[in-house]
């Protein structure tokens, strides 16, 4: 089976045919600077991390961009309210982004250009739109002619006559179509600003993602992705923009991912309901966030709450129960229980590539590795050794690592779960000991409602997730 991939501007999925044989270009669309960057970003960013890490495991050599947005309105405004120059507050937020992404076991992007990097390219590129007819300039602003464009609106499914009809663009006189959008903008007093064949400003926020395209990746892309927040008007300006200078598709696939939602709601500035990706990590670890992300299909919307958040710190202590060593002194488990593994072995190879192959479906990946765990564990508490547990184990590993899981054990994790659960063992030992049979079976009981399964065997009582 090859892989598919779901493409927003066909609406169909398709097996997967790069450019360029063997190596993919991917673009994805980096957050706007103006304040810490929040679950909703660490969604996105987790998501193309796992089809970047997917391409790469399948043999892909892949060049990865993503840009920050660091001149916009926002960042402007943000800073007038805060009294600091616009250009050093996108500057604190960049380096608080890169730490987000390193704590969240995301790839470094292969490069990850800024748009105030970038106003040489922009400048360029706007002067061959206007040079093509395709924009114009007025005071010093200069606007893409929507009109222009084949096929205007294909990637969104919306015609441009209905967006005009519909349209709540608050109407510019000068623009000769209300839906041309700004490619430049003349530079207002105390904004950041370059010169340009038009006068001071800065570019247009679509603008700096193409360029940058064609700057760091050329006139054709593989992927690119983003929100499903940005099919329009933002990639739908992207499209435009691009086609019009090169006359070749721009991008051969188009991948969105779904919106968070927090306790049911969309997440928006206007309604605060927002958690910042350092508030989220101060009290669960990154790969809390990415299972929940993974449990899920990527083009799905996503519910954020605390029920949510509860039931992945229990699955990760289900996975990390799988890479623990074998139990001291283990004889070896019966043949029954070590074949049993290696079929599950098999299994779990070819069900995670057949289920990552459909559109990158990581929460099916995710089922095999759940079953592939439930059966370690099982092997280990009939007395399995190192030896017998090494290949699921290896594959095990190799497959979390696949969807960017650490599955490491925090001291503190350690201490308030493994360690009062040993502790229990021990005094359900002594009860047995004593014959005080109905405590015991009490512990294992209110044990097994938290998903902790304890195994008895003759070399003693063991445990795992279930």
């Amino acid at each position: 089976m090859s892989l598919r991939v779901y493409n927003t501007l066909t609406r169909e999925k398709s097996d997967f045919s790069p450019i360029e044989e063997g190596k993919v270009r991917m673009y994805v669309c980096g957050p706007t600077v103006y304040d810490s960057a929040h679950v909703g970003h660490a969604m996105s960013a987790m998501v193309f991390d796992v089809v970047r890490r997917y391409l790469i495991y399948l043999g892909y050599d892949v060049h990865y961009v993503m840009n920050f947005t660091d001149v916009d309105d926002k960042i402007i405004d943000r800073a007038k309210r805060l009294g600091v120059d616009p250009i050093e507050l996108a500057e604190k937020y960049i380096e608080e982004y890169k730490k987000n992404l390193e704590d969240l076991n995301i790839l470094p992007p292969t490069e990850h250009p800024r748009a105030t990097n970038e106003i040489d390219a922009i400048i360029k590129m706007v002067e061959r739109l206007i040079d093509k007819g395709a924009a114009y300039e007025v005071d010093g602003d200069v606007y893409f002619r929507v009109e222009k464009a084949k096929d205007y609106g294909k990637l969104s499914g919306r015609k441009l006559e209905e967006m005009n009809a519909g349209s709540r663009i608050r109407v510019d006189i000068r623009k000769e179509n209300p839906m041309d959008f700004a490619v430049w903008k003349a530079a207002k007093k105390g904004e950041p600003a370059w010169d340009s064949p038009w006068g001071p400003g800065r570019p247009g926020w679509h603008i700096e993602c193409s360029a940058m395209n064609l700057q760091h990746l050329g006139d054709q892309i593989d992927i690119h992705g983003g929100g499903n927040d940005l099919i329009f008007p933002h990639h739908e300006n992207e499209i435009a923009q691009s086609e019009a200078i090169t006359g070749k598709p721009f991008a051969r696939y188009w991948m969105h991912n779904g919106m968070l939602q927090l306790k049911g709601e969309k997440m928006s500035k206007s309604t605060g309901n927002l958690i910042p990706i350092n508030e989220f990590l101060e009290d669960h670890s990154g790969d809390v966030m990415r299972l929940m992300v993974i449990s899920s299909h990527y083009r799905s919307p996503l519910t954020f709450n605390d029920e949510v958040i509860e039931a992945n710190e229990r699955a990760l202590e289900r996975l990390l129960s799988a890479i623990k060593p074998a139990m001291e002194g283990a004889s070896g488990a019966p043949a029954e229980i070590t074949q049993k593994l290696e079929e599950q072995v098999e299994i779990t190879r070819k069900g995670f590539h057949d289920s990552m192959d459909e559109d990158f479906n990581t929460a099916g990946a995710l089922g095999y590795l759940f079953d592939l765990a439930r059966m370690i564990n099982q092997a280990r508490s009939e007395g399995a050794t190192a030896k017998e547990l090494v290949n699921a184990q290896d594959l095990f590993k190799e497959l979390t690592g696949v969807l960017g899981l650490k599955l490491e054990t925090s001291e503190k994790a350690a201490s308030s779960a493994d360690a009062f659960i040993d502790l229990l063992l021990d005094l359900r030992q002594e009860l047995r000991a004593k014959k005080e049979y109905q405590l015991s079976d009490r512990i294992r009981d209110e044990l097994a409602e938290m998903n902790v399964i304890i195994e008895d065997t003759p070399q003693g009582s063991t445990w795992h997730w279930e």
